[in-house]
């Protein structure tokens, strides 16, 4: 009974508009590279949900809670065909129709003065069989700027948290199929309603939030992994997301305040609570994945060895899995050296690129590397890159390494590109 009740809200509540928002066509450019962008405007940031067909090929965008008026633009530019777009029921659904297969990028949104800008682009290649995308990772480095976060000794949560967010930038950035978006990529101050708006408007597939603790007792240590949730599944959780929250309201006091363009999550989370909770469940997956590789590092004392349950805003999405790993208490000895040290980090990146690698293999996205489940990775070598680091960003042996890609260790050059089998 409870279940068709429930059925029956959701069902209600797709009719129930989140704002006023219409969506226009724009223009059709060819790029210096050669890459198509197609361009559309909204009025204020939209849920968007975006994948390719093959045969006949073609792209989708479907705009929820925007009206379009249906138009139908012809353009043989590059693998393009017709763009068209019609209102189904308080959606606008976009059709890319295509010549062939091409890679694309996730649609992103750009916000400017009076409106926004919903952008698509498409690239030919000819090693293309299918329509292919990256897999977009969103990388929050927690605090930054005048919010330093947790203090240690000498050390500042948001140096260890930007130092770990761009290692494992690194991996995802030079692993094919894997695309990283930095919420702060500097030591710069983000409010917590602009990080998640920024995972939502770049397109992310999942939203990664790294932190390191501090507690008033030296003796608490260790790393834990979190989703969000109402109710914190322990008194430590409770604290440390209260304490977050009354940290970024005493720096900035628009929390909680979005701007009139920003896509508003509390209310879509009632409107589109089969989404939510889908996400949710998601979320556990990926952080129980995220929490075995940190297990699995022999240098890294766990503080909670189950997922944890807290009301971080910066995890509030309703559609991207989102999780947030503390990485360590910098208050305990043990920890703060660890973290303030390459190695420490590398091996937090480690576990969280794994995990993300891991939770793909359980809910592969289509369109992407993921889908069919690949035989091996494709790692492309970067100048100053050594088998022996390599093999430790994957979690495998140097020998592996040699053995897979039949490798002289003297004779890597960077553009070289590598098998993991992973």
């Amino acid at each position: 009974m409870h279940k068709v009740v429930f059925s029956l809200v959701f069902f209600l509540c797709l009719f129930i508009p989140l704002g006023a928002n219409s969506l226009n066509f724009e223009n059709i450019k060819e790029l210096p590279n050669g890459d198509i962008r197609i361009s559309f405007k909204l009025q204020k940031v939209a849920l968007i949900n975006a994948y390719a067909l093959d045969d006949p090929s073609r792209i989708v965008i479907d705009v929820r809670d925007t009206k379009v008026s249906s138009f139908s633009e012809e353009n043989n530019l590059g693998p393009l065909k017709l763009v068209r777009a019609s209102d189904q029921n308080n959606l606008s659904r976009i059709v890319i129709d295509l010549k062939e297969s091409v890679y694309w990028k996730k649609p992103w949104q750009i916000k400017s003065k009076d409106h926004v800008k919903l952008i698509l682009e498409i690239k030919q290649s000819q090693k293309i069989k299918k329509n292919t995308r990256d897999i977009l990772i969103a990388i929050d480095a927690g605090h930054g700027g005048k919010d330093p976060g947790s203090v240690g000794t000498n050390i500042l949560e948001k140096d260890v948290t930007l130092m770990i967010a761009k290692e494992l930038e690194r991996t995802l950035r030079d692993t094919q199929g894997y695309k990283p978006i930095m919420i702060r990529s500097t030591d710069k101050f983000v409010n917590l309603d602009d990080r998640y708006q920024k995972a939502r408007e770049l397109g992310a597939d999942l939203f990664v939030s790294i932190h390191a603790d501090g507690f008033r007792l030296s003796r608490v240590k260790g790393a834990s992994v979190y989703v969000w949730s109402e109710e914190a599944s322990s008194i430590t959780a409770e604290n440390l997301s209260k304490a977050k929250l009354v940290a970024d309201s005493s720096i900035k006091s628009k929390v909680g305040r979005l701007d009139f363009q920003d896509f508003d999550e509390d209310a879509a989370r009632a409107i589109y609570q089969l989404a939510y909770e889908a996400k949710i469940e998601n979320s556990i997956i990926l952080g129980e994945k995220i929490l075995e590789q940190l297990k699995r590092d022999p240098f890294t004392h766990m503080h909670k060895p189950n997922v944890e349950f807290a009301d971080f805003r910066v995890l509030k999405s309703i559609d991207i899995p989102s999780v947030l790993v503390e990485s360590g208490f910098i208050t305990n000895p043990d920890d703060s050296r660890r973290l303030s040290k390459k190695p420490g980090r590398r091996m937090i990146a480690r576990s969280i690129f794994l995990g993300i690698h891991e939770y793909f293999k359980v809910k592969p996205k289509p369109n992407t590397i993921m889908d069919p489940l690949p035989e091996f990775l494709t790692y492309t070598i970067q100048k100053g890159d050594v088998i022996s680091e390599i093999a430790i960003r994957f979690g495998v042996t140097v020998n592996e390494v040699i053995k897979w890609n039949e490798l002289d260790p003297s004779s890597i050059f960077p553009g070289q590109k590598i098998k993991i089998y992973i």
